[in-house]
């Protein structure tokens, strides 16, 4: 599989991401030309190579010929729906325009429908930048996006509707559940541009996924800042791995003071909120208190659910949290006729091709009673049905 992995150590926009794509070898000469697909006038495009303390990358400019018009969402998507893009192109940029709709209209406290106008977000530019960087996934066959975590500046910017803060509402609802530094730069590193970039396309965040680099870009931004070189990275490449990569928050705490039997009804709670495992162990605490180290497997975006339920349900006043990286096998469901029935099976495909099957406990429970025959007679035999 291909993919780009966004390197944002100096923040996020439109233009640093396109700027990153061609530094990785897009073609502005085919750039340009989709581009028109879109069937707008009273543009241009400039790519240029500029240095960033000292690190050369490449700068894309859209340059308008007359003074920015916002458009609204419904205008941005028939504008993408009737060109001769690419179903992948115009389904990308559609996402990002969508989101970044949603979003200001989440903190303008207004419904979607009724928030349409884009402001600055409906710019020539602005098109240009999202639907670029859909051309660029497109054209470089990138298979899935993900990104570092994300550092953001501190300001003010002046927009069209007045003076708004730096991280900009719009930016930071997009990044809701995405881990965020916001530092004391007196600049706008993460543009709502690039933050929908980031909500809509990466599949994670945080540490790069193992890959095999062969292109590396650098996109400019438009200030030179003093603390750091203002641009995007980005690194493509191959992920060849014998199983996925992700990573899950953790949660633990050691409870010494509350009746076993409620750990059923927990579990239960657990696992309707999101939780992807959850199980105890018996621990010996201070003054040899025998006690339970409560653990639970959460993905990122649940982990404040699931804290939640923790401290509604148990005793403790204290949890210890922290990431992990998992390792895991490909699965898929089938099923499998027995003399006894049909059965879901769960494989998993081992490092070699190979697969495991696993019978699914609860319907062979369900069926060893109906047919009043041994559980384990179901199990065994659901698994010699299946054809390796």
């Amino acid at each position: 599989m291909r993919i780009a992995y966004l390197d944002c150590f100096s923040g996020i926009s439109g233009d640093m991401t396109v700027g990153a794509f061609l530094d990785a070898g897009l073609s502005f000469g085919k750039l340009s030309k989709e581009l028109s697909k879109l069937k707008m006038k009273g543009y241009r495009l400039k790519k240029s190579r500029v240095k960033r303390h000292e690190i050369a990358g490449t700068k894309f400019d859209c340059i308008t010929d007359s003074p920015a018009e916002g458009r609204t969402k419904r205008e941005i998507l028939s504008i993408i729906g009737r060109s001769s893009l690419s179903n992948r192109v115009k389904n990308i940029a559609g996402s990002i325009f969508t989101n970044i709709a949603e979003a200001e209209a989440k903190v303008h406290g207004v419904r979607s429908k009724e928030k349409d106008h884009l402001h600055e977000l409906g710019d020539t530019d602005s098109i240009v930048d999202i639907v670029g960087a859909g051309i660029a996934i497109d054209e470089l066959g990138i298979d899935g996006i993900y990104a570092s975590d994300i550092s953001m500046g501190r300001s003010f910017v002046k927009a069209r509707h007045g003076v708004l803060p730096i991280p900009s509402p719009a930016s930071l609802e997009l990044l809701k559940g995405v881990p965020v530094e916001i530092s004391e730069i007196d600049a706008e590193l993460v543009t709502p541009t690039g933050a929908g970039i980031l909500k809509t396309l990466s599949k994670g965040f945080g540490r790069m996924p193992r890959m095999e680099i062969d292109k590396i870009g650098y996109g400019a931004g438009s200030r030179e800042l003093n603390e750091r070189p203002n641009m995007l990275r980005v690194f493509i490449g191959e992920v060849r791995p014998a199983f996925a990569e992700d990573r899950v928050s953790v949660i633990e705490t050691n409870i010494d003071d509350m009746n076993p039997q409620n750990f059923e009804y927990l579990f239960e709670k657990f696992f309707k909120e999101g939780a992807l495992d959850a199980y105890t162990t018996s621990v010996q605490m201070k003054k040899s208190r025998p006690a339970f180290l409560l653990t639970v497997l959460a993905r990122p975006e649940d982990l404040n659910n699931l804290s939640s339920v923790i401290f509604s349900e148990t005793t403790t006043i204290g949890l210890r949290v922290y990431d992990a990286d998992r390792f895991v096998l490909e699965r898929k469901f089938t099923t499998v006729k027995t003399k006894y029935g049909v059965v879901p099976v769960k494989l998993a495909r081992l490092p070699k091709g190979a697969f495991t099957a696993t019978p699914e406990y609860d319907e062979c429970v369900k069926i060893a009673r109906s047919k009043n025959v041994p559980l384990k007679v179901v199990y065994d035999e659901a698994k010699k049905a299946f054809k390796y």
